[in-house]
């Protein structure tokens, strides 16, 4: 159903070019690829609000919940994953679609690997912050919608102006995503600086927020 507004409305009202891939193919890579990265930020943000009870009782590595939701939500992906080769299969057989096949295919697990790891990071940062502030949980779900509208998931870099493209690529996630379609599709907009930009930030936001998630768990459970 997401799939189908996404053609209807971007696509066939507003007119937004999908470049070389036909609207069902690119509008699916994005979807499966938020889906992703979306569940996995919101999911852990709330790892105390709603582990609470269990944190309370017995002691654990909290990291184990953020992650058990990571785990989860990477097998969904796996699943949105599967159906969505299916849809490049049917345009390469009965459309006409170009299968892409090279050395850029060892890039796509990359670009999973990151999206989750900043999705994680995202999420474990917030959580330390939901625990204390729990009206915060309004604004991470209206972060998230903005988020979407600066990411390349409704349109490729391609048809973004140069004059404000810099803004778009100062999110950490647009190069990732671009590096998904170029590297599964042959359609994209991404250079190895901009791949390594993306690289750095997943790796200090998950660094810190792991360090600064396991010194306050233990501190967080008397205020939730």
């Amino acid at each position: 159903m997401t799939l189908a507004t996404y053609v209807l409305v971007f696509n066939k009202l507003v007119g937004i070019s999908t470049g070389g891939l036909p609207p069902v193919v690119f509008y699916a890579s994005g979807i499966i690829l938020w889906n992703f990265f979306s569940e996995s930020f919101t999911g852990t943000s709330s790892t105390f609000r709603e582990n609470a009870q269990i944190f309370s009782k017995v002691y654990f590595p909290r990291i184990i919940m953020p992650m058990a939701v990571l785990s989860t939500q990477f097998l969904r992906f796996l699943m949105q994953l599967l159906m969505f080769l299916l849809v490049i299969l049917y345009f390469s057989l009965f459309a006409g679609m170009p299968v892409h096949l090279s050395e850029e295919l060892i890039m796509f697990p990359v670009a999973i690997i990151l999206i989750g790891a900043i999705g994680l990071g995202m999420g474990l940062l917030l959580s330390v912050l939901t625990a204390k502030y729990r009206d915060m949980n309004n604004l991470v779900a209206l972060g998230v919608r903005l988020l979407m509208f600066v990411t390349p998931v409704i349109y490729p870099m391609a048809v973004i102006n140069e004059k404000v493209r810099w803004i778009v690529l100062l999110n950490p996630l647009t190069p990732l995503f671009e590096l998904f379609r170029f590297s599964l599709l042959g359609e994209g907009y991404v250079t190895p600086l901009q791949i390594l930009y993306s690289f750095v930030f997943a790796a200090l936001l998950l660094l810190g927020a792991t360090l600064l998630f396991n010194k306050q768990g233990d501190k967080l459970i008397d205020i939730v």
